[in-house]
């Protein structure tokens, strides 16, 4: 499969999180070319929220995620997924099943509950967190733990959510690529923000 990158920039309706997360900060490689390329760092922000948006039929986000988690060596936390994680088709990828923890937490308030606690726990590596329903005010409770922890975390939520008032630091759009310019097993990831490059200096 492959990737291509749009570069969109909605601008104001971002609320934009320079003062809670650094954009010259550690990284850890997507292991998408074309994706490393358009982020400052080379990567996906450790330390930051990463919200990856989908339309409804379109659940690529394991696609998208599965190289860089295959590079990380520690537990990681998926908290309210939709479905329960197919074990053989992931370490077919390189990713061990036997890492991954299952929080089935269903209420908004529980999920945002397990996100938090799952940030603070010194063995998890990375947190993905389906959060369909949260608010402005939680989403950035959650940029400063990742922060303060210094974890990767990946909220994935509705393509509707993209027009909200968000803390992420990066926030794609995935949509499935058109049949007439590329592979069906290709993605497109549009780039709603991404991390301010660090000013030159003087």
């Amino acid at each position: 499969s492959s990737l291509s990158v749009a570069s969109l920039d909605f601008g104001t309706a971002v609320w934009r999180a320079d003062a809670l997360a650094c954009a010259c900060g550690a990284t850890v490689a997507s292991g998408h070319g074309a994706l490393d390329a358009e982020l400052p760092g080379g990567g996906w922000p450790l330390g930051a929220i990463s919200e990856i948006l989908q339309p409804p039929g379109v659940c690529q986000e394991w696609r998208l995620l599965l190289p860089a988690l295959t590079r990380t060596c520690g537990p990681v936390v998926l908290v309210g997924p939709p479905q329960v994680p197919f074990g053989p088709g992931l370490a077919a990828q390189g990713l061990d099943a036997r890492r991954l923890l299952w929080v089935g937490a269903a209420a908004p308030a529980a999920r945002l509950w397990a996100t938090e606690q799952a940030l603070r726990c010194a063995e998890v590596v990375a947190v993905l967190a389906w959060l369909p329903q949260v608010r402005t005010e939680q989403l950035r409770r959650l940029q400063l733990a990742a922060q303060t922890h210094r974890k990767l975390l990946f909220l994935l939520r509705p393509a509707a959510a993209q027009s909200a008032s968000s803390p992420a630091v990066l926030r794609l759009l995935l949509v499935r690529a058109p049949h007439t310019s590329a592979p069906p097993t290709s993605l497109l990831a549009q780039i709603l923000h991404r991390p301010h490059a660090p000013a030159p200096p003087p």
